[in-house]
């Protein structure tokens, strides 16, 4: 039973709606079974009688000022925040666990300190010997680094207000509790309001604050969505933690783009960056196989060659098998209707397995010529030169669209050795007198496509 002054709600655990009683589904985000009960406790009439004097500020009389950044000794990462860590700022990494998300967060810790930057590490999951163990095997670390092991956001304040560091470090948010509420820690109202102290300590103190996130079985971040909403950048490390590759993507920036991605290997020292993913990405490719395709897509300003794999065999079941890893499976079942209506291919009896090696995920329009390559090849038994790479977007009519960073593109191809390139023949124009070492073949649809890699005989 609710004690005196206080209340009793509850909340979806997806998108933080709030409703008096219990519903069965969240008439917000339409989760099934999402809805908890909580206490909360009431505020004050005296308290919400005192109104602070605000006046509205004129548009005219704000002095604008670009914000200040500090590196934090990574490219990778600064390429992803949009140039650097920006002071004030409250950033949300979100990762599976053991992706190596608090090995990320105590690198750039230890790269802030060799630049004389105080920050302030406080874990609510590890305890102090634990953190140095982690932070042994990557090096030594200067005396600008704080270590704290505390979940009660209270004493948290007190020490940032005595200690005064330049960044802090929550590991992990789910693991914090307020006093003023009720509930237990991890769940809606506790996130959402150590959410907001957090948010009152990056403000009003100009300290940096970088908030580590547990995430659902779904990939997103666990608790309500107003906790995305509130911070100023999110960041997802995405990747098997059973492969050595990792992937930084940005989902939100209020300070620069969201398309970025940084790539880094787990080493036993740590993370180290990946400075060409393209030539990481293609390490290991097989020569001669068919089913194999190289395609480019472009993640922010960077373009990234992958390898696209295809193997399409006949089918056992009434109903063939489709499927996909790293791209997305319903546009796979598209491109596949799209090859058998305008390429007259019978796949409609064939198992169709699609693969984009790395582990990576790839969802740009411009890949989908490297698919429809990929399953044609392998259709057809046939290997794709390995000197071949293809971009651009397919269409339900069997049409290759133009793409944008056309020319980024055919520069990366040639920097890795590709000599020839399919691509959209309307991108052609203005283009093809600058890579005449390169054979560039422009493409008006898939039935072209496939006869640039394929033989006449086999037609």
């Amino acid at each position: 039973m609710a004690a005196k002054g206080s209340k009793t709600v509850y909340f979806c655990q997806e998108c933080g709606n709030e409703s008096p009683k219990w519903l069965g589904q969240c008439p917000v985000c339409g989760a099934w079974n999402s809805f908890v009960e909580e206490v909360v406790e009431k505020t004050s009439s005296r308290a919400q009688r005192e109104k602070r004097d605000v006046r509205p500020t004129h548009l005219s009389e704000i002095i604008s000022s670009d914000e200040k950044r500090i590196s934090s000794g990574m490219p990778e990462l600064d390429r992803v925040l949009g140039g650097g860590i920006v002071q004030g700022s409250m950033v949300l990494v979100g990762g599976d666990p053991g992706i190596g998300k608090s090995t990320l967060l105590l690198q750039v810790c230890r790269n802030l300190c060799s630049r004389k930057v105080d920050v302030l590490y406080v874990s609510g999951e590890e305890s102090l010997q634990q953190i140095k163990i982690r932070a042994d095997r990557m090096g030594t670390f200067d005396d600008q680094l704080s270590l704290l092991c505390e979940t009660n956001l209270d004493i948290i304040r007190s020490v940032v207000d005595r200690s005064r560091p330049r960044v802090l470090v929550i590991d992990s948010i789910q693991t914090m509790y307020s006093e003023t509420v009720g509930s237990a820690p991890g769940s809606v109202s506790q996130v959402r309001e150590s959410t907001a102290v957090l948010m009152q300590i990056a403000k009003g103190m100009n300290i940096t604050v970088f908030i580590v996130g547990h995430v659902t079985k779904e990939g997103l971040v666990a608790g309500p969505r107003v906790l995305e909403h509130m911070v100023d950048t999110v960041l997802y490390f995405e990747g098997d933690r059973h492969a050595a590759y990792r992937v930084l993507r940005g989902v939100k920036n209020r300070f620069g783009s969201t398309d970025e991605i940084g790539v880094f290997e787990m080493c036993q020292n740590g993370l180290q960056e990946v400075a060409n993913p393209s030539a990481f990405m293609l390490n290991g490719k097989p020569r001669g196989a068919s089913g194999s395709v190289v395609a480019c897509s472009i993640e922010g300003t960077r373009p990234i060659l992958v390898e696209i794999q295809a193997l399409v065999c006949h089918s056992n079941f009434n109903m063939p098998r489709r499927t996909a890893a790293g791209c997305d499976y319903n546009r796979v079942n598209l491109l596949m209707a799209v090859i058998e209506k305008r390429a007259g291919l019978r796949l409609a009896e064939s198992d169709a397995y699609i693969n984009i090696a790395g582990g990576i995920r790839m969802n740009e329009p411009a890949v989908d010529l490297g698919i429809v390559l990929a399953i044609i090849s392998s259709y057809k038994e046939m290997p794709v030169p390995d000197d071949l790479i293809c971009f651009g977007e397919v269409g339900l009519s069997g049409e290759v669209r133009a793409v944008n960073l056309a020319e980024q593109r055919i520069a990366e191809a040639a920097k890795l050795g590709f000599s020839r390139i399919i691509m959209p023949k309307v991108n052609l124009s203005g283009i093809r007198g600058k890579y005449s070492q390169l054979d560039l073949v422009g493409v008006e649809n898939v039935q072209e496509a496939m006869r640039a890699i394929l033989p006449s005989t086999m037609m």
